[in-house]
């Protein structure tokens, strides 16, 4: 929560500074950037940050505080399904895996709701196996409970906030053959609190922003449908089908989509061996859970197989792993040491290997900041972990520190892992981790300059009063927006996310392209342009080397003037 590092360009300002949008100009409605209107996300993480701004002031760390206290509850919410169904250790076991693994981690750091669908996945999950529950003593609340968590998930994530719970439990319902329990969830009083939650905004996004009805089923720039069909059509049929518009995202390939969880509950996923030793046979509490833990797992999974998906996109499923490993880390037995023993060899490795990229870049020079050092992948940016491509031996050497601790903390979990007994071995394992995200954390603060424009802000902030352009899309520099909240001309920037809004009736002119820039360039007015350095030579052909002056360059990014600063 703590800055630096800073909030990053993309996403992570964007969803801050529409918050503030909304607190600023009393519209909690409809979300807004540079004054376009943006129809893409649900409103309730903007509401969230929003109130925190206004509790505590509009900072870059009261922005993280909703994803921080989701974090937090997610943990505990696991932990407490865990030992409501397997006990209290297996139960401690679950929240170990969900709070210490990489995923949650790593799909933390920036702004998106995907950690507060999960939580409210894990609750739905909890109350409904509640609800049906013949020994529980208050089954209609936890009926009530489940519907309004599906409420609530409409407003995080749209209609997979709801079709991910309701598929989990009919297949559950199906596989069980108990569809006649359906009742015990009250399904028309869920139905009004589900609508008495999700519906007013819904209804009001869709009377701000006609036409109300449309079923076309082709997207293309220039057109505007209205809010309803940009984002039930657009943003959930359309694009599960990827034929969205604009087709601004890229898909992480089937096979890597699947693997690629054993990164995201590391270390905990060498136990998953164990899990398939484990009874899903739903004769009690443990087992029900299993079972419906399973069922909730594979649909998530299977649905995006079928969909355009990002690498953070199976996080509603974290929790359903968490509680299966959970329940196999605690009944022990010979799969659970061979996945200690593994997971030893896994940590001496990732040790020695982070020791000797720190060996190797000791005697590298580390002029300027690490953007001088990394390669470019434009096309690999789609993805939300695509800058990882950037790596390489003479960017490490930015990251000496960070390697180093790193490699300090493999090696305790190596040991710890190595010599102790079992449970001992999970303990050492989730030191290690713990110690491993500050590493991480201090190789973000070493990213900051590349992956946020916050000191082109301050420059900014201290020049003198001119006008601000910000070359290409509102998204590439968009902390530039918050952290000096001010509105913008866009260069070139007419596409991907903006592009529908600004049809929309009574869009703000903020886009501007080369003829109409070189135009106010050269004129009286003193303006500020936002551009990355590879854009410079283009600029230059514009109006000329010498009508641009520098104010800053930080992290491959360039603020330039039309008159001397």
């Amino acid at each position: 929560m703590i800055s630096p590092p800073s909030l990053m360009d993309d996403v992570d300002a964007v969803q801050a500074q529409i918050a503030r949008n909304m607190l600023t100009s009393g519209d909690w409605v409809t979300a807004r950037l540079d004054g376009v209107v943006y129809m893409e996300k649900a409103p309730l993480i903007y509401w969230m940050m929003a109130v925190c701004y206004k509790i505590f002031g509009v900072h870059d760390w009261s922005a993280r505080i909703p994803v921080v206290l989701s974090s937090i509850g997610l943990a505990w919410l696991t932990a407490a399904f865990g030992m409501w169904a397997f006990g209290r250790v297996a139960g401690f076991y679950a929240g170990l895996c969900i709070s210490t693994c990489v995923g949650l981690f790593l799909f933390t750091r920036i702004q998106i709701p995907d950690v507060m669908v999960a939580a409210a996945m894990a609750l739905s999950m909890w109350a409904f196996l509640r609800a049906i529950d013949d020994e529980e003593a208050r089954p209609r609340t936890w009926a009530f409970l489940f519907a309004a968590t599906l409420g609530t998930s409409l407003l995080l994530k749209s209609l997979i906030g709801v079709v991910f719970p309701v598929a989990a439990c009919v297949i559950y319902l199906a596989v069980t053959r108990q569809f006649g329990l359906w009742r015990r969830l009250r399904p028309v009083s869920g139905l009004l609190i589900i609508l008495a939650i999700a519906l007013p905004w819904h209804l009001l996004a869709t009377l701000r922003n006609p036409p109300y009805f449309d079923l076309t089923m082709h997207s293309e720039p220039g057109e505007y449908h209205g809010f309803l069909w940009f984002f039930v059509m657009n943003e959930q049929v359309l694009r599960f089908l990827n034929l969205r518009y604009p087709r601004d995202y890229n898909t992480v390939p089937r096979i890597w989509f699947w693997l690629f969880h054993l990164v995201w509950l590391f270390p905990w996923s060498v136990y998953f061996p164990a899990v398939a030793k484990l009874s899903f046979k739903p004769r009690d509490r443990a087992g029900k859970t299993r079972l419906l833990a399973l069922c909730w797992t594979g649909f998530v999974l299977v649905f995006f197989t079928f969909s355009t998906t990002q690498e953070y996109y199976s996080m509603p499923c974290y929790p359903a792993l968490a509680l299966l490993l959970g329940s196999a880390m605690a009944e022990g037995g010979a799969w659970v040491k061979w996945g200690t023993r593994v997971l030893s060899v896994i940590l001496a490795c990732c040790a020695i290997a982070a020791a000797a990229l720190w060996f190797l870049t000791r005697g590298l020079p580390t002029p300027g900041d690490i953007s001088s050092a990394l390669s470019q992948n434009p096309d690999a940016y789609t993805l939300s972990l695509g800058h990882i491509e950037d790596l390489n031996l003479k960017s490490f050497a930015y990251l000496r520190a960070p390697l180093l601790a790193a490699a300090i903390a493999f090696l305790i979990g190596t040991i710890g892992t190595a010599l102790s007994g079992t449970r001992r071995a999970f303990i050492a394992a989730a030191v290690m981790m713990v110690l491993f995200f500050q590493a991480a954390r201090m190789a973000l603060v070493v990213f900051d300059p590349y992956m946020t424009s916050r000191p082109m802000a301050e420059a900014l902030m201290r020049a003198p009063e001119g006008t601000l352009i910000v070359d290409h899309h509102y998204y590439t520099f968009s902390s530039v927006f918050f952290y000096t909240n001010r509105e913008a001309l866009l260069l070139n920037g007419r596409f991907n996310n903006l592009v529908y809004g600004s049809y929309a009736p009574g869009a703000p002119n903020v886009f501007i392209d080369d003829t109409q820039w070189s135009a106010r360039w050269l004129g009286p007015e003193r303006y500020y342009i936002v551009a990355s350095q590879t854009a410079r030579p283009r600029l230059e052909k514009l109006v000329g080397a010498g009508n641009l002056y520098v104010l800053i360059e930080s992290g491959g990014k360039v603020v330039l003037s039309n008159h001397p600063v």
